[in-house]
């Protein structure tokens, strides 16, 4: 029997991908190449039965139609905003993706960026290495403890709630605003407590955003949100740049209508607008909440394992159904 062909759209390491390419006929980038660029793909996909596509890679309606073969798009990475959904399900194209190992290092890069805005950890190193820029005295180089503080969680999903783990260990106190109420069991799990979303904005200490990216959630964010915040607040996102209008967020850090900010996402792509970059009082890192060296071979076997499983009759992280 002809082996089923998959095609990867990046450059990864091979460890993580060593059970499909025993079992498939596995096209990776070539050697010196990053990644496949989307006419490469287009160019390619009529001839395989997976694609195997990165957060950033777009699968859209023309990509599909080229695909006469896909059955599956194996997307690496939670979120799948980069993939047309509805158009996928009418062709009858399974998408998966991959929510359990982005899980645990989302969360601790979101307690990164926690510890980092609100002791000032980045601001302050960069200060000390330039002689002269800083002071030490009793009442300079003020932060805010989190200790005691308030975690409102905007999406009490997989990463919200190993986030409020880690918040617990803390000391914080938990309050969260989903669509739908948890169930008392799980609030009563996480000390969290239920909120509308003005009521969350008001309330918090630090804002946290791990909900997914969608027409609904379009800029959750945005001028009147962040005026509804305390003056003393910190906004922390590592889930989707377009939760947050960026512009507004940067105004209403320069005016001091919020405290600082942590993102490890941004608005446009993986890059902050120029008004951020002068801003002390925001912490920023370039879109790395999985990357580390063992959640990347992670990932890399929980896309193939899907893919796997979907032709050998297992379980998979299905985002749609069919």
């Amino acid at each position: 029997m002809e082996k089923k062909k998959v095609l990867v759209t990046y450059n990864m390491w091979r460890e993580g991908y060593a059970e499909l390419i025993r079992k498939y006929d596995v096209t990776f980038p070539p050697d010196g190449v990053e990644s496949f660029s989307y006419e490469e793909v287009l160019d390619r996909i009529a001839e395989y039965d997976a694609l195997q596509s990165m957060y950033d890679f777009p699968v859209d309606k023309r990509l599909m139609d080229a695909a006469s073969k896909l059955k599956i798009i194996s997307n690496y990475a939670v979120g799948y905003d980069n993939i047309d959904i509805p158009y996928a399900t009418s062709k009858g194209i399974q998408v998966t993706n991959t929510p359990g190992p982005v899980t645990e290092p989302t969360a601790d890069q979101a307690m990164g960026l926690l510890l980092a805005v609100s002791r000032r950890i980045s601001e302050l190193d960069r200060r000390i290495r330039i002689p002269g820029s800083i002071k030490v005295a009793l009442l300079t180089n003020l932060g805010h403890s989190i200790y005691g503080a308030t975690l409102g969680i905007i999406g009490m999903g997989r990463i919200g709630r190993a986030l409020a783990r880690r918040a617990l260990a803390a000391g914080m106190k938990i309050v969260y605003h989903n669509r739908h109420q948890l169930e008392k069991s799980v609030e009563q799990e996480y000390k969290a407590t239920y909120l509308s979303l003005d009521e969350l904005l008001r309330t918090a200490d630090v804002v946290s955003l791990n909900a997914p990216y969608n027409e609904e959630t379009h800029h959750i964010i945005d001028e009147q949100a962040l005026k509804k915040m305390k003056s003393t607040a910190i906004l922390l996102n590592t889930a989707r740049g377009p939760l947050v209008d960026e512009e507004a967020l940067a105004k209403a850090l320069r005016q001091g209508e919020i405290w600082a900010a942590g993102l490890d996402v941004f608005e446009n792509c993986n890059y902050p607008i120029p008004e951020l970059l002068s801003l002390d009082n925001v912490v920023m890192t370039p879109h790395i909440g999985t990357q580390t060296v063992e959640i990347r071979h992670e990932m890399a076997a929980h896309v193939s394992r899907n893919i796997i499983n979907f032709f050998e009759g297992g379980p998979v992280d299905k985002v749609n159904q069919l």
